[in-house]
């Protein structure tokens, strides 16, 4: 029983599961044909669409030929174009190329005929020159015949003609020159030099030094003098200076080169007069005294003096002999004084120039410093000068300036020229010398004479004190060429002969005048 329910149990389970898979069989194959119908359905429609999609590509595609083809034609149109442009012009250059072959030979044609004839003329320019040649020759010698005068002697004429034009058309370029040259040197020195006046601002007259001793009263002569000229021949043992006294009322002269010693005598007289008490003993207790204050005095005014320039690290002993020409006058102008304007002078310029205005100074401050000691040392004061700045260790350059100053060795550099420009202005100014009246006028009748020996000078005239010289010639016998070389002339003889302070000014003047009268 068991069995048998066994066996219906396996063949339901059979039946069941036949049943089950002939149901999924037919769902399986239901699915199958659904899919297959939508596949196909799926793919009549991608067909469609691609069909759609290369109709829509061709399309396309032959618009975009069309497009491009169009361009490209246009295109070759333009390019034939421009060929058809370039093949004309490159036959119109092969034209012209051929037009200008043929000009050119032509021309080469035209060439060889004038070689021909240049040929045949060099021929004949030989031949020519020959015949001139011996013409020449033949003339030369019938000259030398007439004028009895050798070819050498003729060349010497020629040669001497050919100078004297040269001078005269080296006159006239001078003279241009020198006019374009003065005419700006004028304005840029005048205008240095008026800088430097302006901002250098000193006292017009220098202080004089003087050697007269004035009295209380005559009865002060015999004091001085002493019992049997005691007193006199101590003082003047004692200062090395002679005293002068004569019938001069209320007055005692003092007399000797030394300006120092003269100093001292002047000071030790008028204390020994303050003090009443005179004799020997007295007498050489007090110059001792002011020959003390005098040394101190003449070293305080270098210091002063290298101060006031802001010139440092001079000589002890260069600063002594500076301090004496406080004592020292040069045409009645103080010397130190002189030497402290020219060294203001020199810096001021120096500085318009774009020099060294220290250096400037220097040399200026220094440029008298042989004055101290030119009474007791032989030659002039420049060179002493020099001599003294190279001795106390300034340099080259220092030592040359302060030589040539006055022109006794040449210039070297340009500070050497401010030193004598600076040393004209100073001593030319208005006021600031003095001298005699017999010097002053022998030397405008030295200066004068000197312009009168020349060939054609009618007459001359020294005018400004003797600073310019004006010189009349004769027309007739002096040209404008003439009077320029002439104006250099006089101004070396001028420089040769003459010795004076400052500069001279030497104007030659040539005038024609032309008068007619109207008479009725």
């Amino acid at each position: 029983m068991n069995g048998y329910v066994f066996a219906l149990v396996i063949v339901g389970l059979g039946v069941g599961f036949g049943a089950a898979f002939l149901l999924n069989w037919l769902m399986e194959r239901r699915k199958t044909e659904a899919a297959r119908t939508e596949a196909e359905r799926i793919l009549e429609e991608s067909r469609n669409r691609a069909d759609a999609l290369l109709k829509e590509a061709s399309l396309e595609a032959k618009d975009r030929l069309l497009v491009m083809k169009n361009e490209f034609d246009a295109e070759t149109k333009e390019t034939r174009a421009e060929l058809k442009k370039l093949e004309r012009r490159l036959m119109q250059k092969e034209e012209n190329i051929d037009r200008k072959q043929e000009t050119c030979d032509q021309k080469e044609k035209e060439l060889q005929q004038i070689e021909k004839e240049i040929e045949s003329r060099h021929e004949t320019i030989a031949q020519k020159e020959q015949q001139c040649d011996s013409m020449i020759e033949e003339q030369r010698l019938q000259l030398e015949r007439i004028s009895a005068l050798t070819a050498e002697q003729a060349k010497e004429l020629l040669l001497r003609a050919m100078e004297n034009e040269a001078r005269y058309e080296g006159a006239k370029l001078i003279k241009r020159i020198e006019s374009e040259a003065k005419e700006e040197a004028d304005k840029k020195a005048k205008k240095i030099l008026a800088t430097a006046i302006q901002r250098y601002a000193a006292d017009y007259v220098a202080e004089r030094t003087v050697t007269v001793v004035q009295l209380p009263s005559d009865e002060m002569k015999g004091r001085i003098i002493g019992r049997e000229g005691r007193n006199i021949r101590a003082l003047e043992a004692a200062t090395g200076i002679d005293l002068i006294i004569d019938d001069t009322p209320e007055a005692v002269i003092l007399s000797g080169f030394n300006p120092v010693r003269r100093e001292v005598a002047r000071q030790s007289l008028m204390k020994l007069i303050a003090d009443g008490r005179i004799h020997p003993a007295r007498i050489e207790d007090v110059v001792k005294k002011v020959t003390v204050e005098i040394d101190a005095s003449i070293k305080e005014a270098g210091e002063q003096a290298a101060f006031d320039l802001g010139v440092h690290g001079i000589h002890p002993e260069l600063i002594k002999y500076l301090g004496q020409l406080k004592y020292r006058t040069s045409y009645s102008q103080n010397v130190l004084q002189h030497s402290i304007e020219v060294g203001f002078l020199c810096g001021i310029m120096a500085a318009e120039l774009g020099l060294k205005e220290k250096l400037a100074r220097r040399m200026g401050l220094l440029h008298d410093i042989g004055k101290g000691i030119d009474h007791e040392v032989e030659g002039p004061h420049a060179l002493i000068g020099s001599r003294l700045a190279k001795k106390f260790g300034e340099t080259p350059q220092i030592v040359n300036a302060i030589a040539a100053h006055h022109e006794d060795v040449p210039p070297a550099t340009v500070y050497d020229i401010l030193v004598q420009a600076a040393d004209g202005l100073s001593g030319a100014r208005p006021g600031a010398r003095k001298e005699l009246l017999e010097n002053y006028v022998k030397r405008l009748e030295e200066l004068e004479g000197i312009a009168t020996g020349f060939r054609g000078v009618d007459c001359a005239y020294a005018i400004q004190a003797g600073r310019e010289l004006r010189v009349i010639v004769e027309s007739g016998k002096i040209n404008d060429e003439d009077a320029i070389l002439m104006s250099r002339d006089i101004v070396k003889k001028i420089e040769e002969v003459l010795t004076f302070p400052g500069q001279i000014k030497v104007t030659v003047i040539r005038e024609t005048r032309a008068v007619e009268y109207a008479n009725k």
